[in-house]
Parts: structure tokens; sequence; C-alpha cells
């Protein structure tokens, strides 16, 4: 259970993070509103506190771990948002970034807190 509540948390970290860089991106490369930064700069502030809340003793873990769930999030944000279907070697890397993840968020360590 801690596992799911853990990569959901991962997800929506994800979800504000690339929501908060999307934006800034269609208005500078689409010719968008600049109005578009406003909830941007709240998407990447809401980023940063939901960094804070992941369980663990070491930022740099959560970092790392947090990096594979990124990953797989900005692979179902190209298929859903931008309508590009993932082609096989981003599910496969996306595979392999999952793999390193769970081993990075769930692995027992000895000696050390979180």
């Amino acid at each position: 259970m801690m596992a799911l509540k853990t990569t959901g948390l991962f997800v929506m970290t994800a979800c504000a993070e690339i929501i908060g860089c999307f934006l800034p991106y269609l208005w500078l490369k689409h010719g968008k509103s600049a109005w578009l930064l406003l909830p941007a700069a709240l998407s990447l502030a809401a980023f940063a506190w939901l960094l804070t809340l992941h369980p663990t003793g070491s930022a740099g873990r959560i970092y790392a771990a947090y990096g594979g769930v990124y990953v797989a999030t900005s692979l179902l944000w190209l298929w859903l948002v931008e309508r590009q279907t993932p082609d096989r070697w981003d599910l496969i890397g996306v595979g392999i970034t999952l793999v390193g993840m769970s081993i990075i968020a769930f692995m027992p360590r000895s000696g050390s807190p979180g």
C-alpha cells in the first residue's frame, strides 16, 4: 500500500512539473497567451511543495526515484496530450527507468534513515 501511495504522489508531482513547463513552452514556441505563465508558476510551486511530501530521509534519493516516474508520466503526456504514440524504444526505456525507480525507492536499506 505504501508503494502505491508513493507512486501516486510521484505521478502528481510529475504532472505538476510537466504542466509548469509545458505552458511556457506553448507561449514561447506556439504563440499562445503570456497569461499561461501564471498557471505555470502556480504549477511549479505545487511541484516544489509536492516534492517535500515524499517519505524519505534523503532528498537526493527522492529526486532520483522521482526521475523514473517523471519519464513515464512524460510519455503518457506525449500520448494523451500531444497525441503522439510512444514507440517501442520509448516503452523499453521507460520500463528500464521504472525498474531503476523501484529499486531506489522501495528496496530495504540497512543502517540508513528513510
